[in-house]
């Protein structure tokens, strides 16, 4: 088991930027595959990015790409999640997420344990 705790939210203008963290304790946190996840009020909750387990290889969303970039420090325990450029509609929820089954999946149900957010809100 591992536990997630995000950090690094916050009001932010657009344009701006924002570091996510989310520290991992428990089991081994290089062996799960770690995503980060959104959801805004009244929306599902929607993949944003994963990284495999050594950190070699990202995926991003087409919302995202370019603007976001995931990262891990196996380390620390940390993954990370750099927000540039932000945009208004990226207020959100932000949510990190351990995959033990290592699928670097982009649908919420495949991952097994998850930190309780952290609010990222993009004013005009």
């Amino acid at each position: 088991q591992v536990q997630l705790v995000e950090s690094g939210g916050g009001l932010v203008q657009a344009g701006g930027s924002l570091r996510l963290s989310c520290a991992a304790s428990g089991r081994t946190f290089s062996s799960y595959v770690m995503g980060w996840f959104r959801q805004a009020p009244g929306k599902d909750r929607e993949f944003v990015a994963t990284i495999n387990r050594s950190g070699a290889i990202t995926s991003h969303a087409d919302s995202v790409k370019g603007r976001f970039t995931i990262s891990r420090d196996n380390v620390k325990n940390t993954v990370y999640l750099q927000m540039n450029s932000l945009k208004l509609e990226d207020t959100a929820v932000y949510y990190c997420a351990a995959d033990y089954q290592g699928r670097m999946a982009t649908m919420a149900y495949e991952y097994d344990y998850w930190g309780q957010g952290t609010q990222v809100t993009v004013s005009s």
